[in-house]
């Protein structure tokens, strides 16, 4: 019997009368409290269903089982893109970068020049393949390898820690040279950088760096050792890796304001390095006629018995609505023990545009790639900017000649979608006291038609 029966039956008693008194109940009377008998059991079951199953009073109440903790999810891995995949996990993060660089140009030499330099020549100029990211708890890295002249190299193979305003770099990038050094080859304005970047030997080598940025002001300062590659040579020597301990201590300061609409940019940078016993091998400070494809090195010095160098740098910059315009001025000492110490020049001015209303991009002391407003494929043409620059290097001084250069430089830029570019360039290099004669003549001019196709994600 339920408990519902139990009830109503327990009322049934208490209103039913004695048989004593059932005796002068009318029938009437009895049809009257059945009715009532079963109205009360309807609003006992109607209690008893929305009590639900609920134990009885007398019954102990049962403590609840605690719920089981939550398994924690791991967080799902987010997929974007960005010229090339982009996977995200949290803190963490890898991006696929890589990059390609078919170049192709012509020489044109007076005729008397018997080199092989001149005419036309083509490269695959880099490919670059490697991935940077995060690591998550402010530590990154970046790591790329490349293959260029015939030989694959480290690029930038680095770990960074980033905290607040400070940025620590540990392994092969970039010491700080100058701005032209900086900006990335596939952001330049121009196809080649400026001749004394590359005359002077900048290049990336192993070290440790500290970055300071707080709004216009960035410092950067590190110590160095050689390139990766140079230090990975197992051969024994002078020119032996494991006996390359050559240092240098480099540093570079930027302040960049805005003002109305305008930013600009100035920086200084100072170097200095002490071979060690790489002075046992001569040095030397050369430049091409400025082709890559074309090896042939129109300017040279002899070799020089040196001890170290020391050089610094100025650089002037800004960008308004699509003009920009940049410049800097290079000096380098290259110390002798005993003898005078020749002093080494050079420096570019240009000045630029976007015929398609672009701005260059501007961040963290360097130019960067730029945006097409309108791409080609969404109804524009893409970005096109023109430049044109003045080139200069002097590598006389003292007892020391390795000639010079006034080159003018135009160039005409094509970014149909962003990550591909397309680059023409015309160049007349006007060199006195040139390594490679024209017949009996050191001072003659070349004209070189140079052009590129690059892709960079």
């Amino acid at each position: 019997m339920n408990r519902t029966s139990q009830v109503a039956g327990g009322l049934a008693m208490c209103i039913m009368p004695s048989p004593v008194v059932a005796q002068a109940i009318s029938e009437t009377e009895a049809v009257e409290l059945r009715a009532q008998v079963a109205a009360l059991k309807a609003q006992v079951e109607r209690l008893e269903a929305r009590l639900g199953s609920a134990p009885p009073p007398s019954a102990p109440v049962a403590q609840a089982a605690p719920a089981a903790p939550k398994a924690e999810v791991a967080p799902a891995t987010a997929i974007s893109w960005k010229g090339s995949p982009v996977f995200s996990n949290g803190s963490a993060s890898f991006k696929v970068k890589g990059r390609i660089q078919y170049d192709a140009g012509l020489l044109m030499t007076p005729a008397s020049v018997q080199d092989r330099a001149k005419g036309y020549s083509n490269e695959l100029r880099r490919l670059r393949l490697g991935g940077e990211g995060k690591l998550g708890g402010g530590f990154g890295y970046k790591l790329e390898t490349e293959l260029s002249d015939n030989s694959v190299d480290l690029v930038d193979t680095f770990i960074t820690y980033e905290k607040g305003k400070w940025l620590a770099t540990l392994g092969n990038h970039n010491q700080f040279q100058s701005l032209d050094e900086l900006i990335g080859d596939t952001s330049g304005s121009v196809m080649e950088r400026a001749a004394f970047t590359d005359a002077f030997g900048f290049e990336r080598r192993l070290g440790l760096s500290v970055q300071y940025q707080s709004g216009p002001l960035l410092a950067q300062a590190g110590i160095f050792s050689d390139s990766a590659d140079s230090l990975t040579n197992d051969a024994d020597g002078p020119e032996g890796g494991d006996e390359n301990n050559s240092y240098g201590v480099d540093g570079r300061l930027v302040f960049a304001p805005k003002w109305d609409g305008t930013q600009l940019h100035f920086g200084l940078s100072g170097h200095w390095r002490d071979f060690q016993r790489l002075s046992e091998t001569p040095q030397r400070y050369r430049q091409r006629a400025y082709l890559h494809s074309a090896n042939s090195r129109f300017l040279a010095t002899p070799r020089i018995a040196a001890k170290g160098e020391s050089h610094y740098g100025v650089e002037l910059a800004g960008t308004q609505g699509p003009f920009w315009w940049a410049g800097e001025a290079h000096w380098l000492r290259v110390a002798r023990p005993g003898l005078a110490d020749p002093v080494f020049f050079g420096g570019y001015a240009e000045i630029g545009a976007f015929l398609t209303g672009e701005t260059r991009s501007y961040r963290n002391g360097i130019f960067g790639s730029t945006r097409p407003k309108k791409a080609v494929g969404s109804g524009g043409s893409g970005a096109w900017q023109v430049a044109l620059r003045y080139d200069y290097l002097d590598l006389d001084d003292r007892d020391i000649v390795g000639g010079r250069q006034n080159a003018y430089i135009a160039a005409l830029v094509w970014t149909p979608i962003e990550f591909l570019r397309f680059n023409l360039n015309y160049a007349r290099i006007d060199y006195r006291d040139a390594a490679i004669l024209a017949g009996s003549r050191a001072d003659y001019g070349v004209d070189v038609v140079g052009w590129r196709a690059e892709l960079d994600f």
